[in-house]
């Protein structure tokens, strides 16, 4: 038993020698993050808006960030939304939906999921919905649908554009039927702003968009935009398609970069030039340039006949 005494003593030096693996508490909460070349300093990170400068990687960003990178820090208000009672079937599985609740509310200082704001995006002004990953995988339950809706009618009593920020797996299972009819409620409320304002209503997908989310407000927009080539847009996983139809699907099945070969959305435009060219959309969309070009035709049009009356 010589050589077991020597391999126990072995493994006490190399525990020794080796820290306790970080837990996911402490790698949130450390001031490093990894990446394609290795660990880097968050603060580097968030100086490129959380974009690897190296493999153009797109880090989770939550809405606050979202709002500070659209509108300017301190430049925006939160809408308050609707709250309902989340927790109506009173659901336990590994653990109860009260406590995931509790722990998502702590870890993204939210109520629910959906964050609304308002303000001027390049003199404009919008009402932005931005969903965040981060609270229960972004899915949506009656409160993140009474958030779009509320986003939806804000817009419309305020007539202005519409821009959502869609991510998430989906409606909440732990809410049953009250989940799944805000995929009807939210797809309303956004046909009915569309009907009654003929303003923009714009979504910018960002991350993992899937389900109920997909196949409701998130595809109703005029224009559709992904921040990244490798935003997932998902009605069912990949999986349970080539299992049904018993197909490989391509590499890229899925992604900004299909949607967009495939025209289900309509350009891919890279975080840092959102703000910019989301504002220059919005400034065409809504005329702001239309006198002057219509200006100008008209001055290129009237030369062009007194020319060809000259020669």
């Amino acid at each position: 038993m010589n050589w077991l005494k020597k391999t126990l003593r072995f493994g006490e030096k190399i525990k020794k020698i080796f820290k306790k693996r970080p837990s996911k508490s402490d790698i949130e909460n450390s001031d490093w993050i990894s990446c394609c070349k290795g660990p880097m300093s968050k603060a580097d990170l968030e100086k490129n808006l959380f974009v690897c400068a190296s493999c153009n990687k797109h880090f989770h960003i939550t809405p606050i960030q979202r709002f500070d990178m659209m509108f300017g820090k301190g430049n925006y208000e939160i809408l308050k939304t609707p709250l309902y009672k989340e927790d109506v079937l009173d659901w336990v599985d590994k653990k109860s939906y009260k406590e995931r609740l509790k722990q998502a509310k702590k870890k993204t200082n939210q109520d629910c999921a959906v964050l609304v704001a308002k303000g001027k995006l390049k003199g404009i002004d919008v009402t932005i919905g931005v969903v965040n990953f981060e609270f229960i995988g972004g899915a949506h339950g009656q409160n993140e649908s009474e958030a779009i809706i509320f986003a939806a009618e804000h817009a419309t009593k305020n007539k202005t554009p519409l821009i959502l920020m869609p991510c998430g797996g989906g409606q909440v299972m732990f809410q049953g039927a009250r989940a799944l009819v805000g995929m009807t409620r939210t797809a309303v409320a956004v046909s009915e702003f569309k009907k009654n304002t003929n303003l923009p209503y714009i979504v910018v997908f960002h991350y993992k968009c899937a389900g109920g989310i997909t196949a409701s407000y998130a595809h109703l927009s005029e224009i559709a935009i992904a921040e990244n080539e490798n935003s997932e847009i998902i009605f069912a996983g990949r999986r349970v398609i080539e299992g049904t139809i018993k197909e490989e699907l391509p590499s890229n099945f899925q992604k900004a970069s299909w949607a967009l070969e495939k025209g289900f959305i309509d350009n891919i435009i890279d975080r840092k030039d959102l703000p910019e060219k989301l504002g220059s959309l919005l400034s065409i969309l809504l005329n702001k340039k239309s006198q002057v070009s219509s200006e100008n035709n008209e001055q290129t049009s009237e030369s062009n006949i007194t020319t060809r009356e000259a020669s």
